[in-house]
């Protein structure tokens, strides 16, 4: 049997002002034609199928188009949840989608749901671990010891009935890394050495019983391990860390044979992601400027700040992203030790010395209340302040 492994769909997600909702459509009809081209008998889905837990409409619609062409291909699915999905939301109708092969796993109720299929005389067992923190896991098994992620995973694996004797698959979305040779993990979600984007570590070997496990949460491809162990990656681009991943798809193929075979199929975005740098007048050189419809993030190497670089930008890369600068000024504010400015000084004298440093001039109370507005928010100074 052959299947593709997706994750991280984040479908309805945007960058900046802009709506990759037609970006995401074009990615999955090509993922469609994939699935057409190698004749393939199902699709993992890892989590993170929404970008947000109230997703917009257009993202449901989205997936709903997607899920429709899979059926109509007589394709089987098989979807858990991520940190970003609402489980309720994905789960709504799963009882019914599973007439139609399309099997969604969001809520862990104690058990871990699985789907077996023969191909030939190989029996395929796929289970599907929806994304889990340690405390939903304590509570269906109060008589464990479970301080952290990875006792949560390895207590629901242990608790697991796997034959050995069939080829065992597991599809979830957590965060795991090897044991003293973890992987890159670059991508969209913010990354800690014992947690990525608030999800802690766990380790791969708690999946040693499994011929492949099918992981989301991470968005650069990648294996952790070993290379039945693999994030499949966000199938776009989103965010400036992943502006040189290569995209891809992973093409699984299980036989009787002792190993799954991989096969990293490349996806070619609608617009893609670059990174450019120098200075303005280079950039927007003719000769220069390529693929104006990408998604541009650009660092001016000019001296100056430029007045509306922005709109002068948006001129000739209408889908610019991102302007930021590297120039004697800012690496001048990279040398500074901020405790040592922070001492004895208020927020706003601090916001005005880096200001000063910054843009060689005052910054004015309009700007002021701005940067007063973001710090409470963010909580770093009180509603008095």
């Amino acid at each position: 049997m052959k299947f593709l492994h997706l994750g991280d769909l984040h479908l309805g997600k945007t960058l900046s002002d802009f709506d990759l909702i037609e970006d995401q459509r074009y990615i999955l009809d090509q993922i469609l034609h994939i699935a057409d081209k190698e004749s393939i008998d199902g699709v993992f889905i890892a989590g993170d199928v929404y970008d947000k837990s109230i997703p917009s409409e257009a993202a449901t619609k989205l997936l709903d188009y997607f899920m429709i062409k899979l059926a109509q291909k007589e394709i089987k699915v098989f979807m858990v949840s991520g940190n970003h999905d609402s489980d309720d939301r994905l789960n709504y109708g799963s009882a019914l989608f599973a007439s139609n092969q399309i099997f969604i796993s969001a809520v862990f109720d104690g058990t871990i749901h699985k789907q077996s299929f023969a191909s030939g005389d190989t029996g395929i067992d796929i289970y599907m671990l929806p994304f889990v923190k340690a405390s939903q896991v304590r509570h269906y098994f109060p008589d464990e010891n479970i301080e952290c992620y990875d006792d949560a995973v390895r207590t629901i694996i242990k608790n697991m009935s796997i034959n050995p004797q069939n080829k065992n698959i597991l599809v979830a979305h957590q965060f795991v890394a090897g044991t003293g040779e973890d992987p890159e993990l670059a991508g969209s979600e913010s990354v800690g050495t014992q947690s990525v984007g608030m999800v802690e570590k766990i380790g791969y070997t708690c999946f040693d019983d499994f011929d492949y496990v099918a992981l989301g949460h991470i968005h650069s491809p990648q294996r952790v391990g070993r290379d039945e162990i693999r994030y499949s990656g966000s199938p776009l681009k989103y965010s400036l860390s992943e502006a040189n991943n290569e995209k891809s798809v992973p093409l699984i193929t299980v036989s009787a044979e002792e190993k799954v075979k991989i096969e990293l199929v490349p996806l070619k975005p609608m617009r893609d992601m670059r990174h450019i740098k120098g200075t303005l007048k280079e950039l927007l050189d003719k000769k220069n400027v390529k693929a104006p419809e990408d998604f541009i993030y650009a660092t001016l190497t000019d001296e100056d700040v430029i007045n509306d670089a922005m709109g002068i930008f948006q001129q000739v890369y209408p889908n610019t992203v991102r302007i930021d600068y590297d120039n004697s000024h800012t690496k001048e504010i990279e040398q500074v030790d901020i405790s040592r400015i922070a001492e004895n000084k208020s927020f706003p004298e601090l916001i005005e010395d880096f200001y000063r440093q910054m843009y060689g001039c005052e910054i004015t109370e309009e700007e002021m209340d701005v940067m007063r507005t973001v710090a409470r928010e963010a909580g770093v100074i009180n509603e008095a302040d």
